[in-house]
């Protein structure tokens, strides 16, 4: 079996991403309701019981309300740096200690080698996850405000990208948030805008990238097509062919995405 990725949700109302080899099944965030996450893995034809581990990027609900139950419900580690523990841990409830994993360093379950990185959101460690599986690498990188050599150094040379395309700058700047909101979605602690994915992905797309998907879209400040024209002009600006080409596709804040397999 190929390296195998599904958004279960990506979106301001909950986030989870499915990852499977032949012998290892992870989830990236759990962050919506336990049964929600547990029934659109059946949805997708794969088995909630097989889950291995969980990992997760940091505290906030979106990210970490139904992993405390999968755990318990499964039997099923929980993988974040000890920060991102210390600051979730009254909200997801009572996890079994051998089902408590601190990262502190990369990290290998059955086939699959994890690798953490930090973005810039505000939360206490938060982190986007490079998984490698054989010679092939995913690569995840939301809830961040602004983008470094360190992140683009870090993504780079990915084969498939899950990237954050939170809003559209105009219309948080007009819309109902008020200025306090506002300017945390936009600071350097917010969300990564339409404009600013565009522009990563033409820094880290390399010759043979198959798939780069696009996620964590805000309900009120953004939209599936606006979210997609602005990145495939960015990326066609740049001499990035899309579809056919790179193969540039939505991630969903209510469904799954399609299955890749890579």
């Amino acid at each position: 079996m190929d390296l195998k990725f599904c958004s279960l949700f990506s979106g301001s109302s909950g986030n989870c991403q499915f990852i499977k080899t032949e012998k290892t099944t992870i989830l990236v965030d759990a962050g919506l309701s336990g049964k929600k996450i547990q029934q659109e893995i059946i949805n997708i034809g794969e088995d909630p019981k097989k889950v291995d581990a969980i990992f997760i990027t940091h505290e906030h609900l979106d990210h970490v309300q139904g992993a405390g139950i999968l755990s318990r419900r499964f039997d099923i580690p929980i993988y974040a740096n000890e920060e991102t523990w210390n600051a979730m841990n009254s909200t997801i409830g009572e996890v079994k200690p051998h089902n408590i994993k601190i990262i502190k360093d990369d990290v290998e379950v059955g086939d699959l080698f994890v690798e953490a990185f930090d973005v810039s959101h505000d939360s206490v460690k938060p982190v986007g996850y490079n998984i490698y599986y054989k010679n092939k690498k995913l690569s995840m990188v939301t809830d961040t405000g602004c983008i470094n050599d360190y992140i683009v150094n870090s993504i780079k040379n990915s084969d498939l990208l899950l990237i954050e395309s939170n809003h559209d700058e105009d219309m948080v700047l007009i819309g109902p948030y008020p200025w306090p909101l506002k300017r945390r979605v936009l600071g350097e602690y917010g969300h990564m805008s339409n404009d600013t994915a565009g522009n990563l992905i033409t820094r880290v797309i390399k010759k043979g990238t198959e798939i780069v998907l696009l996620g964590h879209l805000s309900k009120e400040n953004n939209f599936p097509q606006l979210a997609y024209k602005t990145v495939e002009n960015i990326l066609i600006e740049n001499g990035i062919e899309v579809n056919p080409g790179l193969c540039l596709n939505m991630t969903y804040r209510d469904r799954s995405s399609l299955v890749y397999e890579l």
